[in-house]
């Protein structure tokens, strides 16, 4: 039996960002490794993220960008492989890179560039692509059965992310191999995702307003986003709506700021005084579309505003208005789910890992990195660093 397995020192499984980090450290301590991709082409998420431009990691990453049931895990691999480290590794291979907003990192010579370059600094490892593995078992060393042959390791590398973009051959593996060896999980739930609404919210609010744009403060569960929203003909999308998507559950409510800079209420009681005979509708065309300006004066209010003069209506409805305004409570119905969202909360139990090595504490030789662990970043680079630094930290050790 043991002459049918080729043997390596480490297997990782998942030719992504977090697997081919901890290929890259691992291959630089002199073990030999061995990577098995599902997909037919190593990085299809690197490919496709930031638009083909690869928003590879942020300025600003912080522990309080993470979201996780336990937000002190990620401390360690992020304060020993940080976005400086990641941004040296690009410039040492001639990469260059711009500044978009809020810190959000892109580089200048596209996606297809950083996948180059990982894939150039792994090349010594194995790389074996549209392999299915059909079994996982451990007795001294893991063996792992595929449709490409059979293989043995001392140390097994979990880096097949979420279950996020099913067409690109995301799965819940993660958690299945979590389950087999008795580690707890968080399940997978959508996140960076637009928000979807009940047909009638849709009608009132969003119908014929589908890709109209504007920035607003988002909040939930002591969250808050202040990004560009967008309308959808499903409901809501933009930064600030997925940021908050990955804090939203079923049955909450958002409140959306649609003035951040104003007092609404104030504002249209001084308008009032100064400009009585303008119509709500042109008052707030100031700050919004015509159409937003009119579908917000009708439908914010129990009473339709939009053809009504400033002095004709009462301070108290003026200010319950404007009130409203800063403080819009919508109830989503759900998410677009798992087909469009960027990555999902959930995953492999933080107190099932090592935060130093991200090794199992039940299984010896046995890790879990990037998605497949319970840290989800915010939109804007995040989740590419926590891949970048628990497979740092990962190759330190396998």
């Amino acid at each position: 039996m043991e002459a049918n397995f080729k043997k390596y020192d480490v297997i990782i499984i998942g030719a992504g960002a977090a697997g081919l980090m901890c290929a890259i450290e691992a291959h630089k301590r002199g073990r030999t490794v061995l990577i098995l991709e599902r997909a037919n082409k190593a990085g299809k998420k690197i490919l496709i993220s930031g638009g083909g431009r690869c928003n590879f990691t942020n300025l600003y990453i912080e522990p309080e960008s993470y979201l996780s049931n336990n937000p002190h895990f990620c401390k360690s691999a992020l304060s020993r492989y940080t976005q400086w480290d990641f941004i040296a590794l690009l410039e040492s291979a001639q990469l260059s890179w711009t500044e978009k907003t809020l810190g959000q990192l892109f580089c200048d010579q596209k996606s297809g560039a950083v996948l180059h370059m990982l894939l150039d600094e792994c090349a010594q490892a194995e790389l074996k692509l549209s392999c299915e593995i059909s079994q996982v078992t451990f007795e001294s060393h893991y063996s792992v059965h595929t449709n490409q042959g059979n293989f043995q390791a001392e140390s097994l590398v979990i880096a097949t992310g979420g279950p996020s973009i099913p067409k690109m051959g995301a799965s819940d593996f993660g958690l299945q191999i979590a389950k087999q060896f008795g580690l707890k999980s968080v399940g997978f739930k959508p996140a960076l995702v637009p928000l979807t609404f009940h047909q009638h919210d849709i009608d009132t609010y969003f119908k014929h307003l589908s890709g109209l744009s504007l920035e607003a403060i988002v909040n939930c569960h002591q969250a808050s986003f202040r990004e560009q929203l967008l309308i959808t003909h499903r409901g809501l999308s933009g930064p600030a709506i997925l940021q908050i998507s990955s804090y939203w559950h079923k049955g909450d409510a958002i409140e959306i700021n649609l003035l951040p800079d104003v007092d609404a209420s104030e504002y249209l009681l001084n308008q009032q005084q100064a400009r009585g005979k303008a119509e709500l509708k042109t008052i707030l065309g100031e700050f919004f579309s015509k159409r937003l300006a009119e579908r917000l004066a009708n439908t914010l209010s129990t009473k339709a505003l939009a053809e009504v003069t400033l002095g004709e209506i009462n301070q108290h409805d003026l200010k319950a208005f404007g009130h409203c305004l800063n403080h819009w409570m919508l109830v989503p119905s759900g998410t677009e789910g798992l087909r469009t969202a960027e990555v999902c909360t959930g995953g492999v139990a933080t107190d099932e890992l090592s935060s130093k090595t991200l090794e199992s504490s039940k299984q010896p030789g046995l890790y879990f990195i990037g998605e497949t662990v319970d840290v989800t970043g915010w939109l804007g680079g995040y989740n590419f660093q926590w891949a970048w630094s628990s497979g740092w930290a990962a190759g330190q050790v396998v």
